[in-house]
Parts: structure tokens; C-alpha cells; sequence
């Protein structure tokens, strides 16, 4: 039956149930208990014949003459419920006769065990909690366009136990995080969504005004350059589980908005920060998995070996044949063109490698590492390593083929730090629109003193990687281009 047809039979069982004056959509329920609740004390509710109250949403009916069967959910679990004519009266003609495949109802009775083994509840009153207009898709179907899925994530999470339950897991993964860094003595605080100058990482912002001062702002890109001012300020271990924006593109591991955690610990450097990390990352994932191994592109992936620590330099030679201590502008932009790497919107030396980098490297990074000490043109914020100046003191976490969290020793020189912005100046004025920016109130704060202090951050990519999923099945509302 067309979509109107079913949406306009089921318009015409509203209006009748208003006119006999029963409220299709109460402001109340009395549920007394879950179906769950319901379920896990069944035989003792069963034995003393003791009657309950549950609400949920019908999932299937089944009349047999005088009788509907009705399967009867809610976020708990499901119980089937055993609607009768002879015990109901008339409420069966009028409510249960008008029910649909979708309707939200409260139903009270006392539970038991049908000749066949299913746990029933037997309807002694039924009440209609809010009418369904429209269809659930198909039981056995469901959504299987994963467009349609995400453009219309609440019949997803209606019609599959798995998608509800990823939520749950994601849910433990970031009350995980927060409860080990409180632990581990940081502080959580919260800093501004919008910015006057967008800093903390190489991406291109959003912009947006403020009519109420007449200026234009950005949606911050990271949280690390108010974390950091925090540092300055006093405070020696700080973090923030917040909301960043960058506007790039979609792919299985970016999104527009997501969801990061960065921490600032004074007095610290990378080296403290590398056996933190590898803690954080085992707690969370355990938490989250009930295991530290998992599966990645049909690859078992274990979490719980030592993480090797592994040289830059060292991986992109071995990967490239290139010596980055040696290598030219020139030379990148040639080994590039030769392996098929477009390179047409990375400028300069860092962007370069970069690029190389990100295609012929990080892929074969398929076990938990810590890759450290890279080019200093690739990481205008950390500080320079103290052996070898033209690199700097910065560790990211790999597994499966891709960075899955990035700190370092921050940059607290100044002087240092104003050049490197001043850098970054040049290559946006050469049309880099994710290089950083100059940000003066950022500089006259370290003029202040920043002590050492060790930073790193990451992003739910991390959940989407351990869940073996593209990054926006895992949020409930990824931005969709728009219909036709």
C-alpha cells in the first residue's frame, strides 16, 4: 500500500480515537518498570501473579480471533503482550482495534509463560501513549541503504538493536576518557566554540558573525590555544572533551563537527606523555570493547602488546627512499609527481611531506606505534627536539593505517613561536587555506612564561576505528548532502 494510503488509514483511526475522547498523545505514563526490569524478575512477578505496568513501542501484531499478540519494546528490551476481548471489553474494540505497527502504548497486567515458552504479559488496560502516522520499515529489511539509514538515523536505531547499542559503547568510550584523566588529577574545564582567530591545527575554519559586536568569528578548529593560556595561567593539568569544526571533506575518516578530548599537563614533555597515553588508550578501549583486540579491514589489531616507538625519519625512508634530512622542496615535489601524489594544494616543504607521508607511509602503520620526532615544517607548535633543531618533539599514536591521536612537547618560546606563525602567514597568503595564523594575544601570553608542558589530543575517530566502521555511521546525525 502506498506511503499516503497507510498515512491517511491511520489519520482516520486518530480522528476516531479523539472522538470518543481518548488522548492519542497523554503528557503522562505510568510505567511502574521496564520491559528489562520486568524480564530480569519475571518468575517472581509470574509466581505471586503480581501485576505490572510497561510502556514501549509495538514492534509487531498478530490477531487471532479474539486475541492480538503484540511484541512490545522498549530501550530495555522486548516482551510480548496478550491484548483479549473477554478480559479487556470494550477498550478492545476501540484501542486495540485501532492499533498500528508503531504506536507507543502502556499496557498493565500480570505476567506468564505461554504453552510455547514466551514470556507474555496479559493485558488487564491498555492505554495509547503517542499514535504512529507512518510505517516502520519492513521487519526483515529495515533500512539497508546506509544514505537513508543516516539521513533518518531514529528509524535506524528503532529497527536494529546493533545501531542502538554502538551509541551505548560510545557513550562508555568518552566516560571512560573523562573518568581516567579525573584520575589521573586533570581538571576538566570548558573554553569558547567561537574565536576571534582560529588556531591549534592546519585546517580551514567556519565563519560565521556576531551582530551584536558587528565582527565576524570562526568556529574553533582546535581546543589548544585556550587550554594552553590556561597553563600560562597557573593551572598544571587541564583537559576538555568538546566540539571542534573544520570545513574539509568527507571521507571514511573526517567529519565537519566531531567530537575531540585534548589535555595540557605543566612541568611535563613527550616522554612523560608516551607511557600516559598508551594507559588512556588501554582503559578506554577495554572499557569500551570488554577486550583490547578487534578487528580493522578483517585484520586482528591487540592493543595490549608493549607500543613501539618509532623514528619518523627512519619509517619515511624505508617507505620512500627519501632522506628527509637531506631532501629539497624539489626533490619531494618529483617523487611525488612520479608516485601518482597530487600535491597541487600542499605548499611548502611541511605540506610536502605531508602529503607523501599520509599516502605512502602512515598505510603500512597497522599496529599500535608511537611515531616521533618529525621535520619541523610539519608542526609549527611543538618544541624543537634539543639533538637535532630541524625536528621536533612530537609522538603520534598509529594503528590501522592512519593517526589516531598526536601530542608533543609544546613550543614555549615566544620568539620561536612567532616565527613559525609568520611561516604558516606565508604559505596562506600562497593559498594554503589550512595554514595556521598569526595569533598575537596567543604570543604575548607565552611572553608571560609558559612552563614545559606536555599536550595531546584525540578525536572519536579513535571509536570509529576500534568499532571497525566508516567515522560518521558512528555519530547519530552526520551532515548529509541535501535531497535531490
Amino acid at each position: 500500500m502506498p506511503l499516503e494510503d497507510i498515512r491517511a488509514e491511520r489519520l482516520k483511526k486518530l480522528e476516531e480515537l479523539r472522538r470518543i475522547e481518548i488522548d492519542p498523545y497523554p503528557a503522562d505514563s505510568s510505567r511502574t518498570l521496564s520491559v528489562g526490569e520486568l524480564l530480569g524478575d519475571f518468575e517472581a512477578y509470574e509466581a505471586k501473579k503480581k501485576e505490572a505496568m510497561i510502556a514501549g513501542r509495538l514492534m509487531a501484531l498478530r490477531e487471532h480471533g479474539g486475541a492480538t499478540f503484540g511484541d512490545l519494546r522498549d530501550a530495555s528490551g522486548t516482551l510480548q503482550a496478550l491484548f483479549k476481548r473477554d478480559v479487556l471489553g470494550d477498550p478492545y474494540d476501540t484501542i486495540v482495534g485501532r492499533l498500528d505497527i508503531g504506536d507507543i502504548v502502556e499496557v498493565s497486567g500480570v505476567p506468564f509463560t505461554t504453552k510455547r515458552g514466551e514470556k507474555t504479559i496479559a493485558a488487564s488496560s491498555v492505554r495509547i501513549l503517542a499514535k504512529s502516522l507512518r510505517p516502520l520499515p519492513e521487519k526483515w529489511h529495515g533500512l539497508v541503504d546506509v544514505e537513508e539509514r543516516l539521513r533518518r538515523r531514529y528509524l535506524d536505531l528503532v529497527m536494529d538493536p546493533e545501531a542502538r547499542d554502538l551509541f551505548v559503547r560510545k557513550s562508555k568510550f568518552w566516560q571512560a576518557a573523562r573518568s581516567f584523566m579525573l584520575q589521573q588529577g586533570f581538571l576538566e574545564v570548558e573554553t569558547p566554540a567561537l574565536e576571534q582567530i582560529p588556531g591549534g591545527a592546519d585546517a580551514e575554519p567556519f565563519v560565521t558573525h556576531l551582530n551584536a559586536l558587528d565582527i565576524d568569528l570562526y568556529l574553533r578548529i582546535s581546543l589548544e590555544l585556550p587550554l594552553k593560556r590556561l597553563i600560562v595561567g597557573g593551572y598544571e593539568k587541564v583537559f576538555e572533551i568538546g566540539r571542534i569544526f573544520r570545513n574539509e571533506g568527507i571521507d571514511r575518516e573526517h567529519l565537519q563537527d566531531y567530537t575531540q578530548l585534548e589535555f595540557y599537563w605543566a612541568f611535563a614533555d613527550y616522554n612523560d606523555l608516551m607511557p600516559l597515553v598508551e594507559s588512556l588508550y588501554k582503559t578506554v578501549i577495554s572499557e569500551t570493547l570488554g577486550t583490547l583486540a578487534h578487528l580493522s579491514n578483517g585484520e586482528t589489531i591487540d592493543w595490549s602488546r608493549p607500543w613501539p616507538r618509532i623514528d619518523y625519519y627512519e619509517a619515511f625512508k624505508k617507505e620512500t627512499g627519501i632522506d628527509l634530512g637531506e631532501a629539497t622542496e624539489k626533490a619531494l615535489a618529483a617523487y611525488a609527481k612520479n608516485e601518482h601524489i597530487d600535491i597541487a594544494k600542499h605548499h611548502g616543504k611541511g605540506r610536502m611531506i605531508d602529503a607523501i607521508f599520509k599516502k605512502k607511509v602512515r598505510p603500512t602503520l597497522t599496529n599500535p606505534s608511537f611515531l616521533i620526532n618529525p621535520p619541523v615544517e610539519v608542526e609549527p607548535l611543538a618544541k624543537r627536539l634539543a639533538s637535532d633543531k630541524s625536528r621536533v618533539e612530537r609522538v603520534q599514536v598509529m594503528a590501522c593505517g592512519t593517526e589516531l591521536g598526536k601530542g608533543f612537547s609544546e613550543l614555549n618560546d615566544p620568539l620561536d613561536q612567532r616565527q613559525r606563525f609568520l611561516e604558516q602567514e606565508t604559505l596562506r597568503r600562497t593559498g594554503d587555506a589550512e595554514a595556521q595564523r598569526l595569533d598575537e594575544d596567543f604570543i604575548e601570553a607565552l611572553e608571560y612564561g609558559m612552563p614545559p608542558t606536555a599536550g595531546f589530543g584525540f578525536s572519536e575517530r579513535l571509536f570509529a576505528v576500534i568499532m571497525d566502521k566508516p567515522v560518521r555511521e558512528t555519530v547519530f546525525f552526520p551532515l548529509m548532502r541535501p535531497r535531490g
